[in-house]
């Protein structure tokens, strides 16, 4: 039996649909860092990676996922790239050889640091766009 939604559900989910609309937002801002990043040889993902790597102690890889709100697979192929430029590295846990540590290189730590003015600037930018950031943050955070 085939059935239909009328078009006018189509419209009122394009209009209303909160995670159409989250994911669009976060589409257009990741190509807006995309580009801002790009004199500085990464993508919004790699900096967000980076700077989840920059600690005093080097993360194990369920932390660092679970940040970036990835699977630890998702989270491996993110790291290759990375690994290849000599950003990061992959350390076996002396204190449990199973689990492995995600290790920020200097080369790491120089790319973090030009990137930053990058990234600031942007976010500056983006936020000067928005009504009240500190609430749509407080919303995102709500959300994840």
């Amino acid at each position: 039996m085939l059935k239909s939604v009328p078009f006018e559900t189509t419209i009122d989910v394009r209009d209303t649909c909160l995670c159409l609309h989250a994911q669009r937002a976060a589409r257009a801002l990741a190509r807006r860092f995309d580009t801002a990043l790009k004199p500085a040889g990464l993508t919004n993902g790699q900096f967000s990676l980076l700077m989840s790597l920059n600690r005093p102690a080097p993360p194990p890889m369920a932390p660092v996922a679970q940040l970036l709100a990835m699977d630890r697979t998702t989270l491996t192929a993110a790291m290759k790239p990375l690994e290849r430029r000599g950003l990061v590295e992959v350390h076996v846990d002396q204190a449990d050889r199973r689990s492995r540590l995600l290790v920020l290189t200097d080369a790491g730590r120089d790319a973090l640091a030009c990137a930053l003015p990058i990234w600031r600037a942007t976010h500056q930018a983006v936020e000067a766009e928005l009504h009240d950031p500190d609430i749509l943050r407080r919303e995102l955070i709500a959300l994840a």
